[in-house]
């Protein structure tokens, strides 16, 4: 007693410890950042209301909080804030500038202070706005600042995940977390530079814990389990498979692929094809390939079979697991032996079905993950190859890893706030990095349910099955919701929630002309296939429950937890200011583990973990990034750079009115002898209006003249190219305009 009256703050900082190490394991890096002594101004993300109280317990010195009046104001904490020097902020100008020259002072007299920028908790796991607070502090005092990022911490028993507090389940045993301590920023002249600071220690720490994170066939089988006797997915052929059902049937497939297919050793055939749309059939092909040890390789089955071989080449595909109805489909000769899942099927032993019975319904999931191996996975292991679209030229592999993807879903699970009761519409295919870490993991891996059915384009059929299941969630692209715009009824997305686009531009008037029709507003979000592909997303509104911007129109949403963005100049690599358009680069646990057998292109993409997405964007100062074109979609033109998209939307805009079904023009190039290039406009013949009144158009809107394209450069085509995944087939695009005017150039 003699020690807490004489310490007080000596025992309310083991108190502090005391508290936090109950409910968490602790890890600390970069403390050697903390001054030993002098002043400093902490600056961390804001995850729990015990953020302080953590901070408070791994400092080395005293650390005086900056907190609302409110929470301290009681006769519980008013006491325990006063030992601990507390710098109660309350509303209003006055008040606000009380509490910064106290913080000040504090610093002046060579404290440590710590202010939570965003000014609140979040309810998304994303990194929010940084209030202008935090650089006031610092002008007039001889301090730094110190951006601090706590991990680990989103969706336990403190944070506002579900949104609320407490009521949810703690851990058995202490939760991991760690708080990462960055290099003081002497002298910040933004607030978004230390935004970005702390966004680049999220990223890091991320990545580093992926030896730590459960790999996502592990915990497949936690949340089969979970829903044993549940509906988890269903098809369009009207069968729907329980958690219990989906597990038992994936455990005997690999066994069956494993004596009757695959090599023994996996070193001997490590990768396996798969050529199947989304489907209970493909989900299980996937779970069971992935519970065998073997890397998926989700075949694009829209390509030519020239582009499908060159992809089975390049990872040394040995078998494609497929079906006899698909084959017949396609009717093309594959460079690897076809195993169809139909002469499979009377392979099954008894044996079989006991082991696998066994394992799914009556074996601890700790011992399943021993007899299976899937203990001795590590985050830096290869999940997939997924093969890039080629919408810019030839497919390349791309090696995805177990934290690639479990990084992703859990961001996703975050910020669309995924729950139980949320039923996902499965259209997009597993060959796309999208469909793949979203209708098939997000699935496996979280405890939501999904409805698939193997065409994204079939959109009565879609429609019907929303209607039939109740699909809260829809992911796919503009080109998607065009189709189901002009072919869906009203109550067909009547439970709908949520509505995702990504992979291409989402125009204002469709997202208004679906929103009325539907009663849901699409958002936009942003990936590569490179990036597992997720790199942001705005919140929706019917999951936005913080009060702050949690979306901006036009935008490609906030990154997501754990990844940070960075805008520089393409030619220079000098980091830009916000506002200012640039080459967009990301850093991450999403970024890809590499191209598959392509060292030299990787590292020409990815230098110092940042990837270079090829994009053009812009950063504000909330976070959000916007994206401006694509580096492959400007045309040096008199030696100025040309956006096509700017200029196609704007064409768009004029030529289409309030037609929002289908893509009537879109911008490519071709090579101009006199200016280098020229823009190329490539329509359907819906484009009532001609050549001249389109340029007249654009020359209204005081357009620079380089943007402009000439009445002789409008290429008439049956239909606008687009790939398989929905995104436009640029390439094929280009190669069209090149081959008409060549003869121009």
């Amino acid at each position: 007693m003699y020690i807490v009256l004489v310490i007080p703050q000596a025992t309310i900082r083991f108190m502090a410890w005391l508290l936090t190490h109950t409910f968490y394991k602790v890890r600390v890096y970069g403390r050697a950042n903390l001054p030993e002594e002098g002043p400093a101004l902490l600056a961390p993300n804001h995850v729990t209301w015990l953020d302080g109280l953590l901070l408070v317990a791994v400092s080395p010195r005293p650390v005086r909080l900056i907190i609302t009046e409110s929470l301290v104001n009681n006769r519980w904490t008013r006491g325990l804030a006063r030992i601990m020097g507390v710098i109660p902020i309350r509303s209003g100008p006055k008040a606000v500038r009380s509490a910064i020259d106290a913080a000040r002072e504090a610093l002046n007299n060579g404290e440590l202070v710590c202010i939570f920028p965003e000014g609140r908790i979040s309810h998304s796991g994303q990194l929010q706005t940084f209030k202008p607070g935090v650089l006031e502090i610092t002008k007039g005092a001889e301090a730094g600042v110190i951006p601090v990022y706590l991990d680990e911490l989103w969706g336990s028993i403190f944070t506002l995940r579900g949104g609320r507090l407490f009521w949810k389940w703690p851990t058995l045993s202490p939760r991991p977390v760690s708080i990462w301590f960055g290099p003081e920023i002497a002298r910040p002249k933004t607030v978004y530079e230390i935004r970005n600071a702390v966004q680049a220690l999220a990223a890091e720490a991320v990545t580093h814990r992926k030896q730590r994170t459960m790999v996502l066939p592990r915990l497949m089988i936690r949340k089969c389990r979970k829903a044993m006797f549940r509906w988890k997915i269903a098809d369009s052929t009207d069968q729907s498979l329980t958690g219990g059902q989906l597990l038992l049937r994936s455990l005997i497939l690999r066994r069956l692929l494993l004596r009757e297919v695959l090599a023994k050793k996996a070193a001997d055939e490590k990768y396996v094809g798969i050529l199947l749309p989304p489907s209970n059939g493909a989900v299980v092909v996937n779970a069971a390939v992935t519970l065998a040890g073997r890397v998926a390789c989700n075949l694009n089955y829209t390509v030519s079979a020239d582009v499908m071989n060159k992809c089975i080449r390049k990872a040394n595909i040995k078998h494609v697991l497929t079906s006899r109805r698909v084959m017949d489909r396609l009717d093309m000769k594959l460079d690897a032996d076809v195993v169809l899942l139909e002469d499979l099927a009377p392979k099954v032993t008894k044996a079989d079905k006991a082991v696998g019975a066994a394992l799914a319904y009556a074996t601890p999931a700790v011992a399943v993950d021993r007899i299976l191996g899937l203990h001795r996975l590590q985050g830096d292991d290869e999940l997939t190859v997924i093969f890039t679209s080629g919408s810019t030229g030839e497919p390349k592999g791309v090696v995805l890893t177990f934290h690639n993807l479990g990084t992703n879903v859990e961001a996703v699970e975050h910020a669309i706030k995924l729950n139980r009761q949320d039923i996902l519409l499965g259209v997009v295919p597993f060959f796309h990095s999208l469909g793949y870490m979203v209708t098939l993991w997000c699935v496996l891996g979280l405890d939501i349910h999904c409805v698939y059915h193997y065409s994204p384009l079939d959109a009565q059929q879609v429609g019907q099955l929303a209607r039939k299941w109740g699909a809260t969630i829809l992911i796919g692209t503009a080109t998607f919701f065009r189709n189901y715009l002009r072919r869906c009824e009203p109550e067909d997305f009547a439970r709908l929630e949520v509505a995702v686009a990504g992979a291409e531009k989402l125009p204002i008037p469709l997202c208004d002309a679906f929103e009325e029709k539907f009663g849901v507003r699409p958002i936009e979000g942003y990936g590569t296939t490179e990036l597992s592909p997720l790199v942001s997303v705005n919140i929706p509104p019917s999951r936005s429950q913080s009060g702050e911007i949690d979306a901006k129109e036009g935008s490609v949403g906030r990154p997501i937890a754990g990844v940070a963005a960075r805008i520089v100049d393409p030619e220079t690599w000098e980091e830009l200011p916000i506002d200012t358009p640039g080459m967009l680069l990301i850093k991450g646990p999403n970024v890809m583990k590499g191209y598959l057998h392509e060292p030299e292109k990787t590292a020409d993409v990815i230098r110092d973990g940042w990837y270079t997405t090829g994009d053009i964007a812009k950063l504000d100062k909330h976070g959000f990034i916007e994206i401006t074109g694509r580096i492959s979609r400007f045309s040096k033109i008199g030696g100025e750079m040309v956006p096509h998209l700017n200029v196609e939307e704007a064409i768009q805009q004029f030529v289409q009115g309030g037609n929002q079904d289908e893509i009537i023009a879109v911008v490519t190039s071709a090579p101009c002898e006199k200016k280098g290039e020229r823009l190329v406009v490539v329509h359907t013949p819906k484009m009532t209006h001609t050549p001249e009144e389109v340029v007249n158009h654009l020359r209204s809107l005081r357009l620079p003249n380089l943007w402009i394209p000439d009445a002789d450069s409008f290429l008439e085509v049956e239909e606008i190219p687009v790939l398989g995944s929905g995104k436009l087939d640029i390439k094929r695009l280009s190669d069209v305009a090149k081959e008409r005017f060549a003869a121009m150039a």
